[in-house]
């Protein structure tokens, strides 16, 4: 353990290590008493079997920099960070609540501000956080030419000239999702309530969700619809933030987070709804990201205490409306920052097995990561495919036909293995087969 935990046995003064408000918790850091419950639920560790590699490893190796005793750019500790997935597992398995997110995120923090990064790749960067995900009208506008791109045969061109082998992007072109409905904008759509009103509710447009997804938002906006509550998508809003605060841009997360504060904090919503479970785990969180600023630590709180994930709600509110039958076998899939940062597993259960005729055969090892993790897929293929393939062949086990999931990234993720496998197993998202299910309803009611 000496060997791979302490990679520079050194005391010497001057070590680079962390400093500033984003450093990692002290009191998180501490928490930790190195038990070993974490290990089982650790992906990166049940494929490595290697000990830096599992939470407890890597917070060891935290604290070696906090106390000085390795260099915040020492390449074992900045390898480590980058190969953690932050799926959270730690959390759930951890018996002392150890907020593991808090210290990986900001390490990762604290590494990008110290390093220095060829150019192209503080240009990717860039590119990609403060300018694609930095706005929702330029990412709307990327995922329109994405979608031209899909429709025009360039993409059939491009993939058969195997010109993007040499560049190292065929594996992330290939998970591209085909863009086909249109994509939803704040403050062009309103879903009145049906039947009676319990209330209203926002519902976060976000960025993948709003343009890839778009037909999930609208699925989940017509099951709230159904049970009683007015659905708005508020103007101003943005991305959640999540990829930037995952990738240690913790400043263009906060930038996004307080947009979000301003568009969706609002006494005349109940609950803002977030059908996506890494968005929501990031909004839930926004207290922690903003603790330090005066002007919306405060606002940060009250948003992130009404943040709900749509499983969540509707489990707590109840559906009211009837549901039709679906004859269909499904398996579920647990999205990491659902279970484990946000704990949401009973509801999405509850929610699918409410539907008559479905049943739910649940997988093996269902919580452990897709190995999606926002762009953990292009940024570690390797692993992230080792996780695919086990994540895969535990679902297809279960012999059903349609794996259910409640984030985007995991979907993506999925289909994108299906169909290099070649196989007609539908991912799905919770709410599609919801609102499924009260189409089926509607559709038996107008038979007579």
């Amino acid at each position: 353990m000496h060997d791979t935990l302490a990679p520079q046995e050194i005391t010497l003064q001057g070590l680079l290590g962390f400093s500033g408000p984003d450093a990692p918790p002290e009191s998180v850091i501490r928490a930790c008493v190195h038990c070993g419950f974490c290990l089982p639920a650790c992906p990166t560790y049940r494929i490595t079997n290697r000990e830096r590699s599992s939470p407890r490893g890597r917070i060891a190796l935290i604290r070696h920099v906090s106390e000085g005793r390795l260099d915040l750019l020492d390449p074992i500790f900045v390898e480590e960070m980058q190969l953690c997935l932050n799926c959270r597992a730690c959390e759930s398995a951890c018996p002392s609540g150890v907020k593991y997110g808090e210290l990986v995120e900001s390490a990762r923090a604290q590494i990008e501000e110290a390093r220095t990064r060829p150019v192209h790749q503080r240009f990717a960067r860039k590119a990609a956080f403060r300018g694609a995900f930095g706005s929702s009208r330029r990412f709307r506008g990327l995922a329109h030419a994405m979608r031209v791109y899909q429709r025009s045969g360039v993409q059939r061109v491009v993939r058969g000239s195997k010109v993007l082998r040499p560049l190292g992007l065929s594996a992330s072109e290939a998970m591209l999702p085909t863009l086909n409905a249109p994509f939803v904008i704040p403050g062009r759509e309103v879903w009145s309530a049906t039947g009676t009103r319990r209330g209203r509710v926002a519902l976060l447009s976000g960025c993948v969700m709003s343009t890839v997804y778009a037909d999930v938002h609208r699925a989940t906006a017509r099951v709230l619809a159904r049970n009683g509550f007015d659905v708005e998508i508020p103007v101003g809003q943005q991305c959640c933030g999540a990829l930037s605060i995952h990738s240690g841009d913790l400043d263009g997360g906060r930038a996004l987070a307080k947009a979000n504060i301003d568009a969706l904090l609002s006494n005349r919503y109940e609950a803002i709804i977030v059908n996506a479970a890494g968005c929501g785990a990031a909004m839930k969180e926004y207290d922690f990201l903003l603790r330090n600023d005066p002007d919306y630590a405060g606002r940060a709180s009250d948003l992130s205490s009404r943040i709900k994930d749509a499983s969540q709600f509707l489990a707590e509110r109840g559906l009211t409306a009837p549901l039709g039958p679906l004859d269909i076998t499904v398996t579920y899939q647990d999205a990491c920052h659902l279970a484990h940062a946000q704990r949401i597993t009973a509801q999405p259960r509850d929610l699918l097995q409410s539907i008559p005729g479905l049943t739910l055969v649940e997988m093996p090892e269902s919580a452990l990561c897709c190995g999606s993790a926002g762009i953990y897929n292009v940024l570690q293929p390797e692993m992230a495919g080792t996780l695919l393939k086990r994540k895969l062949d535990n679902a297809l086990t279960t012999q059903a036909m349609t794996i259910v999931s409640a984030n985007p990234g995991c979907m993506m993720q999925m289909q994108a293995g299906l169909r290099e496998r070649g196989l007609q197993v539908e991912v799905v998202h919770l709410m599609t087969l919801l609102d499924r299910a009260y189409a089926a309803h509607g559709a038996a009611v107008a038979a007579g």
